[in-house]
């Protein structure tokens, strides 16, 4: 039987060794083969979240990094078992997350980060929360499944008159179409008219407004457009004899513009 080598634990290394720049590469060959992707460590961030107030959580880990991609790296080995583990690993993601990002800043700057925890005991049932991004306009597919059913008819607002999936049953009895009165039927087709063309006006003039921004300036462009957006928006749901109320409500305007287009 071949004998292997022996070296120090990686759970010392981490603690003492991997921190140093020297050694990053260590650390990138481990990430690299854990996340399945090719991981370049910039820099070693504090590990320690600040207290904002003496009664606040430590976001404790070993190793608080950054990669090339701006995302966020927390690493830490854990030897002996921790009633609340689960939960404090939750809460050190949540930490990092808004450590990274400006108060006032919008959500596009809200990087990744990665959680790795290096366990040497078992685990008690998991409490992370359960993310479900339905991409609806992506399903070209026929139904089959029940969760199938129920996608095709958060897409096309159709259902099949023989479905058993729970939920869909209902909403055919209570929601068909057809059963709509003259006037509501009207009325329906003139909000989907309206949502459409809405959003058909504000893709454009977002694009106006911007193109107009890259010439004048981003910023009067960007305000010009907005303006744009509001006027148009307000012109077409006045078209479709929306109430003025809405209108107000929907772009900003006031009655005297509205009156005026």
């Amino acid at each position: 039987m071949e004998q292997k080598d022996k070296y120090i634990r990686f759970d010392w290394a981490i603690k003492r060794l991997l921190r140093n720049k020297a050694n990053f590469g260590v650390l990138e060959g481990f990430l690299t083969v854990l996340l399945g992707e090719k991981i370049q460590i910039m820099e070693i961030l504090e590990s320690e979240g600040n207290q904002q107030r003496e009664d606040d959580k430590f976001n404790r880990v070993d190793i608080k990094a950054r990669n090339s991609k701006d995302e966020i790296i927390l690493v830490e080995v854990q030897n002996t078992r921790e009633l609340y583990y689960l939960e404090r690993i939750l809460y050190g993601v949540a930490k990092a997350i808004t450590e990274h990002i400006d108060l006032g800043g919008i959500y596009a700057n809200v990087k990744k980060v990665y959680s790795i925890s290096i366990l040497y005991f078992e685990l008690p049932a998991e409490i992370f929360p359960e993310y479900f991004l339905i991409r609806v306009n992506e399903f070209n597919k026929v139904a089959v499944t029940p969760l199938e059913e129920w996608i095709e008819y958060l897409k096309t607002g159709t259902i099949r008159p023989d479905t058993t999936t729970p939920g869909l049953e209902e909403a055919r009895q209570k929601l068909i179409y057809y059963n709509m009165n003259k006037a509501d039927k009207l009325a329906y087709d003139r909000h989907l008219d309206a949502l459409m063309i809405q959003n058909d006006v504000l893709s454009t003039a977002k694009l106006e407004g911007l193109e107009e921004g890259r010439v004048e300036g981003r910023e009067e462009g960007i305000m010009v457009g907005r303006q744009e957006e509001k006027i148009a928006t307000a012109r077409n749901l006045k078209s479709l004899n929306i109430p003025i109320a809405v209108i107000v409500q929907a772009t900003g305007l006031s009655i005297d513009e509205i009156d005026r287009l």
